[in-house]
């Protein structure tokens, strides 16, 4: 039977799960004579942001993306200047919305729930990356783990989230297409919405939780997540 407990506001991811990160390969192309390293980049992004936080280390997640991309080309004899490192900071903040973005995001704010984000990337100013990809608007605040100097899916940036928005966690719903964060929101009491993304699915083994909601259009996310938590605007 589903969890019947009331939504109000719903936490979206951004690299990735808003903003369409497959804008970047084009650089991994010139660099590395093919696109697909760009995933390879970004799984190692990853998994050094946590092994920061693991370690009660932190540093700037655009500061990190830069090392990895160097780490990437020594582990393929590839030299990276200052200048492919400076493009990729500028195109990470520039990367456009996937086509769903916006009408799920008018669908949610029209059936009355308070939008916000979430996001690994530290804070900068405007025009922010939101901005550029014009769904600024959409959201009443943004939240980075910059603020706390750990890294998702850390409980601490979940909870961080429910704590300034004055919420109990139950009522709140990550949106992101990567499971480890709907793993983190779900293990301090959010619900997890989960966006499979290209290269991006739900693991299927004994302990993992799977997310309240899933599917593979952030309209028809957005539509499971109205139909079950009717919100008075």
């Amino acid at each position: 039977m589903p969890d019947r407990h009331p939504l109000s506001a719903i936490v979206f991811d951004v690299n990735e799960t808003l903003l369409d990160i497959t804008t970047l390969e084009p650089l991994f192309r010139r660099l590395f004579g093919t696109a697909g390293v760009m995933r390879e980049w970004f799984a190692e992004l990853i998994l050094y942001s946590q092994a920061m936080t693991l370690s009660g280390r932190y540093a700037p997640f655009g500061e990190l993306a830069g090392g990895v991309l160097r780490m990437v080309g020594d582990n393929k004899s590839v030299t990276i200047s200052d200048e492919d490192t400076a493009e990729l900071g500028s195109l990470i903040g520039s990367m456009p919305t996937h086509a769903d973005v916006k009408p799920a995001l008018s669908r949610l704010r029209d059936a009355g729930f308070t939008l916000v984000t979430l996001t690994n990337s530290a804070p900068t100013s405007s025009p922010t990356p939101l901005e550029k990809a014009g769904i600024a608007e959409f959201f009443d605040q943004n939240f980075s783990v910059a603020e706390l100097g750990k890294f998702k899916p850390h409980p601490d940036t979940y909870k961080m989230v429910a704590e300034h928005m004055d919420m109990e966690p139950t009522s709140l719903c990550m949106v992101a297409c990567h499971l480890w964060d709907t793993i983190g929101a779900q293990s301090v009491g959010f619900k997890g919405a989960f966006i499979a993304r290209p290269n991006n699915n739900i693991l299927k083994a004994t302990g993992v939780p799977i997310p309240n909601f899933s599917s593979d259009d952030l309209v028809d996310l957005a539509d499971q997540i109205i139909a079950e938590n009717r919100v008075i605007g």
